[in-house]
């Protein structure tokens, strides 16, 4: 097998699309993983009864366990070869699809979705590393453009891939039907693709591994369970190993976020002090010197963070509102991906008349109004179906800020750095993802109960006290999927459209934080250098208009 120490004049690959078709085949598997299971959640509590809790560990360890090995994985990649880290990857990622499809609980199902983000973790980064090495010039940019379309688009036709599995066969399809599109992917990359590797062999910091690790993890678990246990007192029984712990005392949620809070600023001190004396890094701060890598990745965090709102909420909104069946759902959701998917196609050309970064701004400017078309849109009363006109421009957001920011923030990167490079900045997606997940979830669920309280205190003053806190409970332990059977319940019509109406308004509020995150996003692009206009950008662009 041929090996290449990166070089800034390192060869292209003499099958370089088909080496691309191979490593976005894999990329798609990825992202879809990561988003096809949200409309499935409602499907998976009726078949595995697993509660409110669970559900944010099953969308969120996903994302969690990715974002705390991608740097990791990253950097492994640059010193024991890149092609051969994918393919691991790709294979851990195979077997952990197939435990998945036969989880028979709750907490199957979670682990296998940490093992499938393991998988996952050595192949995202590797693979912006080999587009970043093996192409150049206008063909780099394409690449990236790709790269960002397939992240776009796969994320948002996840749900009606998802939907349409669960209406014809079953939720379980949703990973069995990762396993050949998976070894495909595996034979491909092991074929087309040339081996490389960065120019720094030295050992791995296991200290950074260590600290970021737990400190992210540490973090995430307090933001999750933070509702379930209590923000500050702890409201039920809690044990972990010899740790047992009772009611009234203090909750263990603050403590984990506080630690793992010290634990993060441990990592960033560890690491400077550690590249000061020339020792090898986990995490390399002084790319972040870099402008345009610097504010890139800024943007990038808070992007993926806004989001995830409108895929975390939306299925579960239409099914335990709306009714909608998980086709329909998927559907729905896919005019987003529709979007993604043309504006991911036309953005290399719209920026080079604009330029990639004037772009980005663009796109996060239409996912803004998207969002907000969304929350005026949401209505018990109104049909769903109109959300499609704020979905689309959502979707066209996101296909015009996902297809150029890789490119943008690896532009002024050199090549022999770009797996430790690449692997921070999808670290940073990744911890966006999952504060997503965690924050967004929260304050979805949080306002759920706070409303639909309020709701039947004032409207339906013929339940008790233990009633209305025994329905509150169910909606909210269910994610919502408690509302349609409480609405077939004789004498039950007006108390599920109590909660419908406050589930509405909760999504609008959890919608109203994922907007706040894009405007900060969109204020931080401002920070971002100038476009440099590329000669051989533009004679490329004439040769293709001929």
């Amino acid at each position: 097998m041929t090996v290449t120490q990166d070089k800034p004049e390192a060869g292209v690959e003499k099958r370089p699309w088909l080496a691309l078709v191979a490593l976005l085949l894999g990329v798609s598997l990825i992202v879809l993983e990561g988003s096809i299971v949200n409309v499935l959640i409602p499907t998976i509590v009726q078949d595995l009864q697993i509660d409110r809790t669970s559900v944010l560990w099953v969308t969120s360890i996903y994302s969690l366990v990715f974002a705390a090995l991608l740097i990791t994985f990253g950097v492994l990649a640059d010193r024991i070869g890149r092609k051969r880290m994918f393919m691991i990857g790709t294979a851990i990622f195979i077997v952990f699809n197939v435990v998945a499809g036969l989880a028979q609980d709750g907490d199957m199902l979670i682990l296998a979705r940490a093992g499938e983000a393991v998988g996952g973790a050595m192949m995202l980064p590797t693979s912006m590393a080999i587009i970043n090495v093996n192409f150049r010039g206008p063909m780099r940019a394409a690449a990236f453009g790709l790269w960002g379309a397939v992240f776009g688009g796969m994320a948002a036709f996840g749900p009606l891939l998802g939907g349409w599995l669960a209406e014809v066969a079953s939720w379980r399809w949703a990973f069995f039907i990762n396993v050949p599109l998976g070894l495909i992917s595996l034979i491909l990359v092991w074929r087309v693709i040339t081996e490389s590797r960065g120019d720094d062999q030295r050992k791995l910091d296991i200290g950074g591994v260590i600290l970021s690790s737990l400190g992210l993890g540490l973090v995430v678990f307090g933001l999750i369970e933070g509702q379930s246990l209590g923000w500050w007192t702890l409201i039920t029984n809690w044990t972990l190993g010899p740790i047992s712990l009772e009611p009234g005392g203090l909750s263990p949620v603050p403590i984990a976020i506080a630690l793992g809070a010290l634990m993060i600023i441990a990592f960033i001190w560890l690491q400077s002090y550690r590249a000061k004396r020339g020792l090898p890094v986990l995490m390399d701060l002084s790319l972040f010197r870099i402008r345009r890598y610097g504010y890139g990745n800024v943007v990038a965090t808070l992007v993926s963070l806004g989001e995830f709102g409108v895929l975390f909420a939306l299925p579960l909104w239409l099914q335990s509102v709306q009714g909608f069946s998980p086709l329909h759902t998927g559907a729905l959701i896919a005019i987003l991906g529709v979007g993604a998917v043309i504006a991911g196609g036309a953005a290399r050309h719209v920026s080079a008349l604009i330029g990639a970064t004037r772009l980005i701004r663009v796109g996060m400017v239409l996912e803004i109004f998207g969002i907000v078309g969304i929350m005026l849109t949401l209505s018990v009363e109104r049909s769903a179906w109109w959300l499609a006109i704020p979905l689309f421009i959502y979707g066209i957001g996101v296909g015009f800020d996902t297809a150029q920011l890789t490119s943008v923030i690896l532009e002024d990167v050199p090549p022999q750095r770009s797996g430790g490079a690449s692997s921070v900045t999808s670290t940073l997606r990744q911890v966006g993802s999952t504060l997503g997940s965690a924050v967004l979830g929260t304050v979805l669920f949080v306002s759920l109960g706070l409303a639909l309280t309020n709701d039947l205190a004032a409207n339906q003053p013929q339940l008790t006290t233990e009633q209305q806190t025994q329905i509150v409970d169910e909606v909210v332990n269910s994610s919502g999927e408690a509302i349609i059977p409480l609405e077939q319940q004789p004498g039950m019509a007006d108390v599920a459209a109590e909660a419908k109406q406050s589930y509405t308004r909760a999504v609008q509020v959890m919608a109203a934080f994922a907007g706040g995150a894009m405007v900060i996003g969109l204020i931080a692009s401002f920070g971002l250098p100038p476009d440099r206009r590329r000669k051989d950008d533009d004679r490329e662009l004439l040769r293709e208009k001929g």
